[in-house]
């Protein structure tokens, strides 16, 4: 992974992984796919195909927790689909606490009028977008 800026965010479930990019020049990431996941596995050479693409210089991993800060059934996925991240890419993987970001994308999908299979990458978006604004204020 070289110097560009560039990251890929991800949105980790048992069903579908969103990813997004971003970049530290502007702040701003976009939707980019959704990953189908079998049993939280996702198609690892799709996935290593866009960090090939995109060459970024980070990725992050959107963790989920319960309100009260409890770890849940998606908090392991998440953790474990964060750790094989790093394992495969090489690459410095970072975690983010979701919270909400998947709340928060369903009503923007619905709001722009979108179909509800890009939620995930949406969900993608706003962690992604969320560690540049603390990262690169």
């Amino acid at each position: 992974m070289s110097a560009t800026g560039t990251y890929l965010g991800f949105d980790a479930g048992e069903k579908r992984l969103g990813v997004a990019v971003g970049e530290t020049v502007t702040g701003h990431a976009r939707a980019l796919a959704v990953i189908t996941c079998r049993q939280g596995t996702p198609d690892w050479s799709r996935l290593q195909g866009l960090i090939d693409d995109w060459g970024p210089e980070g990725l992050i991993v959107g963790i989920p927790r319960h309100a009260d800060g409890r770890d849940s059934h998606s908090t392991r996925l998440a953790e474990r689909f964060a750790g094989e991240l790093a394992r495969r890419s090489g690459g410095s993987v970072h975690r983010i606490d979701e919270h909400l970001s998947s709340h928060a994308a369903r009503d923007a999908v619905r709001g722009r009028g979108q179909r509800p299979e890009v939620i995930d990458a949406e969900a993608a978006r706003i962690i992604l977008e969320t560690w540049l604004s603390e990262h690169f204020p």
